[in-house]
């Protein structure tokens, strides 16, 4: 539909969606930065939405059980903030739309979770909205079917560009919501033909309707200008059991005379001249950023619009049963539930009593065995590896189609699917997801781990298989640098236990997190048990502690994490029986090491003894610990990796890349 009919037969709606696009034009401008494109062309799919669909109620911005709105075209972001705006949200003020862009404001150049009402989600990497709308659906069935569908039943509308689909994360989140049936995951598909480069038949032939039918979902079209049609649309994907995917044929930039249908439209200012031009087109005789008092009362009463259906939902929730009411509150605050200390200290006494010799794969599991029937917000899951991240405990189900109380969820082999879908039931509330893969996979799950710890999302990210003891899966699975890639992130914990007791440790951090999240670095072999005195206190919340004391005067620190310090036990003894006191620090989490107090980290790390760290992993940021912290670089030693791993099993790997009890000992005495 061009302009003059949509003003001709829709002047309302048309009004309303100008206010839109003159503010996305205006804001762009005024920062000299932006993508003024994207909101000019969905802006008639936004009103729609938002006016006749989409539940919420500006006033009250986290409502549990509102609709869920993504951008996943993220750069189109003056479209969600202007929407914002427009309806009322309290802090997204027209001095912020003015401030688009700028430091200190909450108008990020893509939309930031956390740094304003009503972004659901942070996205710009592309497809990464997609993919966490699937988790928000997830947890959306989930929720509805512990609790009922009187406090539970809403939709998750997500606005995806070319660019989206074109990301292969797309290609994991379709397929895995299609098989899943999720019925109220509904994607807006912007489809405009435009990318950064010019047409996407530069690049890209995908029938993308089709693809999305071969998954398993729902697919509609309609015209992205003519709001009846897009009623119509968004009317039928609410009805079907299927995921729906409306494929709106928009123009990019719409209105603009010179630039509308062109990828300069995309991601720069239209500039002042062409803004003149495209305000004639419109009809609309405002300066920038003025709204006309009707139009602006118009959104406000869209904004509204849900407050009835609001406060019928709290009428229905006070009807529940003060247990449940408490519960949903609970979980809905992410708080964990007071039994968990309790179940983790007694998993732990029991440990260490019985003293087991498993891998912290295992332990990981007989820790979920405790913590899931005390938590019934987790929800766990593996990327087709369930058997070897021992994932999955007795008492969770399988969640899917047919069972919406099941609390483990098959992903299949999308790790980056899995990673991003996680952060989306996190972001939803109500739930604490876990999912597992080998840790070598963090490589396709990174860019939503990355995302994880950038939103402050209180993920778990249980990591098996973590270095050369995997053994005969060779170089490709075993992991070297991945821990030091995990560590170089801000705003996450990296956890490496040793034993069962550390795991246990770790695991009731992760799970009591706000806003950080957790990767669990497990092993494939089997490690004894070194924690063998029950303490109550969660010594890995310290980061490091001393494990075993030197015997005599002090001379020799050795610092290692997980599987590896049993191998500075063992030097220990080697170095203790030629008399030369040596002290082992086990350091299951540096980020929380490194949060400690000066004075107990001295009391860990003094100056004076030479210090060897041991992991099977290489050496990048361990000179922080064997230099730093009043260290000395002719004190300190390294023993690791240095390179790729190889194809044996496990035992015969140690030996051959020099990582032993006497290699360690022997580093120590070299330096003495």
């Amino acid at each position: 539909m061009d302009i003059a009919t949509l003003k001709e037969l829709h002047p309302d709606h048309f009004n309303r969606a100008n206010a839109i696009r003159v503010l996305a034009m205006d804001a762009v401008q005024a920062a000299n930065s932006g993508h003024p494109g994207m909101p000019m062309g969905m802006a008639d799919v936004a009103t729609v939405l938002f006016e006749k669909h989409l539940k919420f109620d500006a006033a009250d911005p986290d409502w549990p059980d509102r609709d869920r709105f993504i951008l996943s075209a993220g750069h189109g972001s003056m479209l969600l903030y202007a929407l914002l705006h427009l309806t009322g949200y309290e802090d997204m003020t027209l001095e912020q739309l003015k401030n688009f862009r700028q430091l200190g404001a909450i108008t990020a150049g893509h939309p930031e979770y956390g740094h304003a009402k009503g972004i659901e989600t942070t996205t710009g990497p592309l497809g990464q909205g997609l993919a966490n709308a699937v988790g928000f659906a997830i947890a959306e069935e989930a929720l509805r079917a512990r609790y009922g569908k009187k406090v539970v039943d809403h939709y998750t509308y997500v606005i995806s560009g070319d660019g989206c689909l074109m990301e292969g994360i797309s290609h994991e989140a379709i397929g895995l919501a299609g098989m899943q049936k999720l019925g109220k995951l509904i994607v807006l598909w912007d489809d405009n033909n435009i990318s950064i480069d010019g047409e996407v038949s530069l690049s890209d032939i995908t029938d993308q309707r089709k693809r999305f039918q071969a998954a398993g979902w729902q697919v509609i079209e309609c015209d992205g200008h003519d709001p009846e049609d897009i009623d119509n649309a968004l009317t039928r994907a609410r009805s079907s059991k299927k995921p729906s995917m409306i494929a709106c044929k928009t123009h990019i930039g719409f209105g603009s005379p010179n630039r509308q249908d062109t990828s300069k439209a995309h991601g720069s200012p239209l500039g002042p001249d062409e803004i003149d031009a495209t305000r004639a087109a419109y009809g609309w005789t405002l300066g920038p950023f003025d709204i006309p008092a009707d139009i602006q009362n118009a959104w406000r009463t869209i904004g509204s619009r849900g407050a009835e259906e609001r406060a019928n939902w709290q009428e229905r929730f006070a009807g529940l049963s003060p247990s449940r009411q408490k519960e949903m509150t609970r979980v809905w605050r992410g708080e964990a539930p007071k039994k968990l200390s309790g179940v983790i200290r007694a998993l732990k006494k029991q440990t260490s009593e019985s003293q087991p010799k498993v891998a912290t794969r295992k332990s990981s599991e007989m820790v979920l065995e405790v913590i899931n029937p005390v938590m019934p917000e987790t929800i766990g899951g593996s990327a087709d590896l369930t058997g070897s991240n021992n994932t999955l405990t007795s008492d969770l189900g399988i969640f899917d189609q047919t069972n919406r109380k099941g609390r483990y969820v098959h992903y299949g082999i999308r790790e980056h699917g899995m990673a991003a879908a996680m952060n989306g039931m996190a972001l939803h509330g109500g739930v604490k997801p876990y999912g597992g893969t080998f840790m070598c996979f963090t490589d396709y799950a990174r860019g939503a781990m990355r995302l994880s710890s950038l939103m402050g999302v209180p993920v778990t990210y249980v990591m098996t298989h973590d270095s050369i003891g995997l053994g005969e899966d060779g170089p490709t699975h075993q992991p070297i640098e991945h821990l030091a890639i995990s560590r170089a992130t801000p705003n996450v914990n990296v956890f490496r236990p040793c034993d069962t007791v550390e795991t246990a440790e770790a695991w009731e951090i992760a799970l009591t997190s706000e806003r950080t999240p957790s990767v669990l670095s497990l092993t494939r072999q089997g490690l004894p048990t070194v924690r063998t005195e029950h303490k109550m206190k969660n010594l890995t919340a310290q980061g490091a502690y001393v494990l075993a004391d030197a015997e005599g005067k002090r001379l020799v620190i050795l610092l290692a994490t997980g599987s590896e310090v049993e191998i500075a036990l063992k030097a220990r003894d080697i170095l203790q029986a030629e008399d030369i006191g040596t002290r082992v620090v086990s350091m299951p989490c540096w980020e929380l090491f490194e949060e400690q107090d000066e004075t107990y980290r001295r009391k860990v790390l003094p100056a004076g003894p030479v210090r060897v760290a041991v992991e099977a992993a290489i050496r990048f940021g361990w000179d922080r610990w064997l230099y730093g912290e009043r260290g000395k670089r002719e004190k300190g030693a390294f023993v690791g990796m240095h390179g790729f791993g190889a194809s044996a099993p496990a035992p015969e790997l140690y030996e051959h890349f020099g990582i032993t009890p006497q290699a360690v000992a022997d580093a120590a005495k070299e330096m003495l």
